[in-house]
């Protein structure tokens, strides 16, 4: 009785030559061995799985059986995964990291990070990427930790010293409010008025600048987390805050908020830096993701 014990890679790849060639004769001449060692392996790892790979008998090309259909979908799985693992090893040789992990400012617009994930799938397609979404401070705690690799962080107000930064752009905060807020309704606004309404602000979750604010002018305010609650909460009258332009700019052209001329507000920037530690320099994967963010800033 044959001994059954796990199919061997050479196994498979036979099994997978002769499926795709058609013939044990044609894969044989394909691998560079003699028909009758191809036609044993095939024999060997259907005595270890039990099943009839191939109908031998009805017809004159060997035809996959419904098992043998089951099990080229596995081999070509497990093939596609031993690629991907030689290609990792191989980029692991040549420095390549095998995972990068990033942590993005909220703030940041959805299109450069849609754009920097997708250029680096095509990139560096062996490269895992963690990512993080994070607010204000918590961008460089997350960096600073060592959880992330490298960081797209808005104004940077601790620990300056540990990182490397390097200036990728900027995003314009505009006051807004739901046409239906008192402000919106003031024309002008007067000086002053805006401390009067409750500002929704966006927390810092991060211990290195918790109690750190930007761009708060009102003596009431409502702290968020989540920049997409607050969204929804603008847009429901509860609160003016500021937002990043992109994010608000549809809002603004359909009538669904209002950019309100607060003379105390002027003009809002946002920079962005890519940060990382000074003594955790990134990779060939990391040192592109900073290219390609640099890029659109520019």
């Amino acid at each position: 009785m044959a001994e059954r014990g796990a199919p061997s890679l050479d196994q498979l790849q036979v099994f997978l030559a002769v499926a795709d060639a058609g013939g044990f004769a044609a894969a044989a001449r394909r691998l560079g061995r003699a028909t009758s060692a191809v036609s044993y392996q095939i024999d060997t790892l259907e005595a270890q799985l039990g099943v009839s790979l191939f109908d031998r008998v009805t017809t004159r090309r060997p035809v996959l059986t419904a098992a043998g259909q089951v099990v080229l979908a596995e081999a070509c799985s497990v093939s596609r995964g031993v690629d991907v693992l030689r290609a990792k090893v191989r980029g692991l040789l040549a420095g390549l990291e095998a995972e990068v992990s990033l942590v993005v400012d909220v703030m940041l617009p959805t299109w450069r990070l849609v754009d920097a994930a997708s250029a680096f799938q095509a990139a560096f397609p062996t490269v895992s990427l963690r990512l993080h979404v994070e607010s204000l401070g918590a961008v460089g705690q997350m960096v600073y930790d060592r959880v992330a690799t490298l960081g797209v962080s808005g104004p940077l107000h601790a620990t300056p010293e540990a990182f490397e930064r390097i200036a990728v752009g900027e995003a314009d905060l505009i006051p807004v409010a739901s046409p239906e807020h008192p402000l919106a309704r003031m024309s002008p606004i007067p000086t002053g008025a805006a401390r009067d309404h409750i500002q929704l602000v966006l927390s810092d979750r991060s211990s290195l600048t918790q109690g750190q604010d930007f761009g708060v002018l009102s003596l009431k305010t409502w702290r968020l987390g989540d920049l997409s609650a607050k969204h929804a909460l603008l847009l429901a009258g509860v609160g003016w805050g500021g937002m990043p332009r992109s994010m608000v700019d549809a809002d603004v052209q359909a009538g669904r908020l209002t950019v309100l001329p607060i003379p105390e507000w002027g003009s809002v920037d946002y920079p962005f830096r890519v940060i990382h530690r000074i003594d955790s320099p990134p990779g060939p994967a990391g040192r592109w993701l900073i290219d390609r963010f640099t890029g659109q800033g520019s």
